[in-house]
């Protein structure tokens, strides 16, 4: 569990933690329902300034896409070290204004 207090020890990093903000928009290119939004949970509750989640118009996508929009891999890397799954592209897009894309593939069911 994540801590906070004297006397407890965090088990995991948050991403952003001593340094900058992550922002990221999750989107579900599956058919189940929901998944999108659980996603988007799990990833607020380590730390994730998740700005949007929705549907993506793929909806048969096999494996997470966890996509670098800003040009920095490394906070894609860091998103996809908290997810513990998904494949890390890049494809920068300033038109964006956030640093990741997740788009959640079938993979993401159950976790």
């Amino acid at each position: 569990m994540f801590g906070a207090g004297e006397g407890r020890e965090r088990v995991a990093r948050i991403p952003g933690e001593g340094g900058p903000r992550i922002t990221v928009e999750v989107l579900n290119g599956t058919r189940v329902d929901g998944l999108a939004r659980r996603t988007t949970w799990a990833l607020r509750e380590r730390g994730v300034d998740v700005v949007f989640y929705g549907t993506a118009s793929d909806s048969a996508l096999p494996a997470t896409r966890v996509i670098a929009r800003s040009g920095d891999s490394t906070l894609a890397r860091r998103v996809r070290e908290t997810l513990g799954f998904g494949e890390v592209e890049d494809r920068p897009d300033p038109d964006l204004l956030l640093d990741v894309t997740v788009i959640l593939g079938l993979d993401a069911v159950g976790h």
